[in-house]
């Protein structure tokens, strides 16, 4: 089969796998992407080269937990008639999990941006694998259920929202950068990459995240205005920091030396090198929503 066709198909079924999944129902999105997260540990594991068997039982187990835990949270919060005591402590302590889940998100991001720029970085320790393995694969996969909740319950509009800016910012930083791209962006890591792509595509994910608040989501007409600066951020949030989760895949399978994260997908490689962008994007996006329910 030729490599465009096959590669066309193969994004196309998984384009509607994760469609049909988000749109479906509650638990065909948390299942999906607990499916997606099995496979993500494994090709990690693969990538860093380190034990697959515990890494895969602690993922399963710690994702299933918390996306029960917040699925209930969801519901207790969604009483009709008042909330009883045992409910309220554990909205709280949720959200205190939350805080915590989301600081050691933080801080292992922050280690994986030193581990991108730091060109003395080329080989890793076994404790590092691991922290990278929970900070920079499983939490994240926390982070995608979470955000998908919004303030009040599931919304699937939240979730593809956030995928149509990362393949925008995807295809137009490829249009752009092939077309006018003469600046390397970090060519030591992703030689085909430009500032001139890199920009491009953060500015066609800005127009697409106007163009979701105002024809996708539809807010209501008083809050139009905040609507749309609020996925002009969320944008900005996609475009940068999914480039930058894409370049830290890049570093990880440079010194692996591989060219991809797995073959799941033909033409496109493993789950990894299709969702390394969103892994790095969500937690910041759900610390973006955090700051605004604090904010309001």
């Amino acid at each position: 089969m030729n490599e465009t066709l096959k590669r066309a198909l193969s994004g196309a079924v998984y384009i509607l796998l994760l469609l049909a999944s988000i749109l479906f129902s509650t638990e065909s999105f948390i299942s999906l992407f607990g499916v997606f997260l099995i496979i993500a540990i494994y090709e990690f594991c693969n990538l860093v080269q380190i034990n697959k068997v515990l890494p895969l039982i602690f993922g399963s187990l710690f994702y299933t937990t918390i996306a029960l835990i917040s699925f209930y949270k969801i519901e207790t919060e969604s009483y009709i008639n008042g909330i009883l005591e045992h409910d309220i402590q554990l909205i709280v302590n949720v959200s205190q999990l939350n805080t915590i889940l989301l600081v050691i998100t933080l801080l292992i991001s922050i280690k994986c941006i030193d581990f991108l720029f730091n060109d003395t970085i080329q080989s890793l320790s076994k404790l590092s694998k691991y922290i990278f393995l929970l900070g920079y694969i499983v939490l994240p996969f926390i982070f995608i259920v979470k955000i998908s909740f919004g303030i009040n319950d599931y919304n699937p509009k939240i979730i593809i929202g956030l995928f149509i800016l990362i393949w925008t910012n995807d295809t137009f930083a490829y249009l752009v950068g092939k077309s006018i791209g003469k600046h390397k962006l970090l060519e030591r890591i992703s030689p085909k990459k430009t500032i001139e792509g890199f920009v491009g595509g953060v500015a066609f994910a800005v127009f697409a995240g106007f163009l979701i608040s105002k024809l996708y989501i539809k807010p209501n007409p008083n809050f139009s205005e905040k609507s749309i600066l609020i996925w002009t951020m969320i944008a900005l949030i996609a475009g940068i920091f999914g480039t930058i989760g894409d370049l830290i895949e890049s570093k990880f399978k440079r010194i692996a030396g591989v060219k991809d994260s797995g073959k799941i997908m033909p033409g496109h490689g493993g789950v990894l090198d299709r969702l390394d962008s969103v892994i790095f994007v969500a937690p910041i996006v759900f610390l973006f929503y955090q700051i605004l329910n604090y904010v309001s």
